[in-house]
């Protein structure tokens, strides 16, 4: 077995479009994916049509800054469903290490995969970073607020945790 084979199928082509690689502004369409979540199952944009939708991407399961943001937005999920929003957090962690940080931290919120970065690449969060001058690539903490049309209408680049996830619900609250 090939190790380097991603475990979760790439995004289909047609939903990549002119986004890839760069950072979505508010008014741009939504690039569509499919990707594997944390029970086992399939989420794709169409699976939140005619819902608001946060989607947040996150560096890693499991660390600090990822862990506080994770347990702010599920500390708010009610107040989010009640302004007609889902919430979906999106890393390149495997399924099985988000139902892994979901039950540690009894998270209720959607985590999906993307192993291959597809996704991650269109939506413009694969980035190249630096840490104590080392550049690597990496996902840019970004959340997104998709709209029931399925265009983009608020984005959060290189997010701040504390207070982010109360922001972004009075920005839902404000569609």
């Amino acid at each position: 077995m090939n190790k380097n084979l991603p475990k979760t199928p790439p995004i289909p082509a047609t939903g990549l479009g002119s986004n890839r690689g760069r950072k979505l502004a508010p008014g741009d369409k939504a690039p569509d994916f499919d990707l594997g979540d944390d029970s086992g199952g399939r989420v794709s944009l169409a699976s939140f049509k005619g819902k608001i939708l946060v989607l947040y991407f996150y560096p890693k399961d499991d660390t600090s800054g990822c862990t506080k943001e994770a347990i702010a937005f599920n500390g708010l999920k009610d107040k989010f469903k009640n302004a007609g929003a889902a919430i979906l957090g999106v890393s390149a962690d495997s399924v099985a290490s988000h139902a892994r940080f979901k039950a540690k931290h009894n998270l209720e919120l959607a985590l999906a995969s993307d192993e291959s970065k597809a996704m991650l690449e269109a939506y413009g969060v694969w980035a190249e970073k630096s840490m104590y001058g080392r550049k690597y690539m990496g996902i840019e903490r970004t959340t997104y607020v998709i709209g029931k049309d399925g265009k983009v209408t608020t984005v959060w680049n290189k997010v701040s945790v504390p207070g982010h996830a109360e922001a972004v619900l009075d920005a839902v609250k404000a569609l």
